[in-house]
């Protein structure tokens, strides 16, 4: 199950991990606990959600873009 469908947009996987960041959390366990999903789910999720600009990493931290906090609009 892909986080970003093929027309650019975040699923609903997607949208469940952009929320988990916009609360607080910035590692990948904490989306994973917050959005309730399997811990490898949430990497490859937050990989793919990377490569299409809606989050941005540095050093095992993650964080919303401004395209990530607009898919939450």
């Amino acid at each position: 199950m892909p986080c970003v469908s093929p027309d650019g947009k975040p699923t609903e996987s997607g949208l469940g991990m952009l929320r988990a960041l916009k609360d607080g959390r910035t590692s990948a366990e904490a989306v994973a606990a917050a959005a309730d999903m399997p811990l490898y789910r949430v990497r490859s999720g937050l990989r793919d959600l990377t490569e299409a600009g809606y989050v941005s990493e540095s050093d095992g931290s993650y964080s919303l873009t401004e395209q990530g906090t607009g898919a939450l609009s």
